[in-house]
């Protein structure tokens, strides 16, 4: 059995959590911790006023939860609009896709996004 990633402590995002719902916030924490999974030794910080995490100085994505939905924020590049196809089941636009806690994004999908995301980072890094 394998220990669950290290999670740099960010009080900020733990405040934003803490003032959700209790089905919101468990639902994100498990999102928070499979993006740390994904991305080891991110940073976290509050960009446009939901937690993102960073990579190389760079955002990598975001996620947040309004009155009816959840949200995974990818506020840079052009992944979500490379993987439209794959979206087209939720509620997604360039910037953001929308989904709830009954219909959650699949594990498999993150993965996809934030690996493109990461790819798009490391070549702005070398260009």
């Amino acid at each position: 059995m394998h220990s669950p990633p290290i999670m740099p402590k960010n009080t900020l995002v733990d405040e934003y959590l803490a003032g959700l719902p209790a089905t919101q916030r468990k639902a994100l924490a498990e999102l928070r911790a499979q993006l740390h999974a994904l991305i080891p030794g991110a940073d976290e910080a509050i960009k446009t006023r939901v937690p993102a995490l960073r990579y190389k100085d760079k955002t990598v994505v975001g996620f947040g939860a309004g009155k009816t939905h959840l949200a995974l924020y990818v506020m840079f590049g052009r992944t979500l609009e490379t993987l439209a196809d794959d979206l087209r089941d939720f509620d997604a636009t360039n910037r953001v896709v929308r989904y709830s806690i009954e219909r959650p994004l699949p594990d498999a999908l993150i993965r996809k996004i934030v690996t493109m995301r990461l790819a798009e980072i490391d070549a702005q890094q070398t260009a």
